[in-house]
């Protein structure tokens, strides 16, 4: 299987849209790194089909909508319940993995404090995708 090629990042942190696109056009130039500030806007956006993700990056603590409410409502779309969504936040709390993992998250990342640390996650998260064996999406 081959590296998902539309990527989603959902963090109200523009510094980090930043990094992640410079990230993923350093280490994976071929993807598209999509991102929005507002959990209620990228839902609406999957939702009508005007952006493309096979994979979602998912912040916890959002205005508006936060990680885990955005997370159930992946979870409940029949149209969005497949799509794999990694939480990517600043906290290690337990409570917060456990939540995350309860609500079918995929994976769970604590971002890294620095460039160096979040490239390498990100290099860390492109080779964990491109060995993984992803079921095709359902028509």
């Amino acid at each position: 299987m081959t590296l998902p090629q539309h990527f989603l990042l959902i963090d109200d942190n523009v510094a980090d849209h930043h990094l992640a696109q410079e990230a993923f056009g350093e280490l994976c130039p071929e993807c598209t790194l999509t991102c929005y500030t507002n959990g209620r806007e990228a839902l609406h956006a999957l939702r009508r089909g005007t952006v493309q993700a096979e994979v979602i990056l998912l912040d916890i603590n959002m205005p508006v909508m936060n990680g885990f409410d955005v997370l159930r409502e992946l979870k409940r779309d029949l149209q969005l319940v497949t799509l794999p969504v990694v939480m990517l936040s600043t906290s290690s709390n337990k409570g917060d993995v456990d939540m995350a993992y309860t609500l079918h998250a995929s994976s769970y990342f604590v971002k890294a404090t620095d460039f160096d640390g979040f490239i390498a996650q990100i290099d860390a998260f492109l080779a964990y995708w491109r060995q993984a064996q992803l079921a095709p999406k359902p028509v």
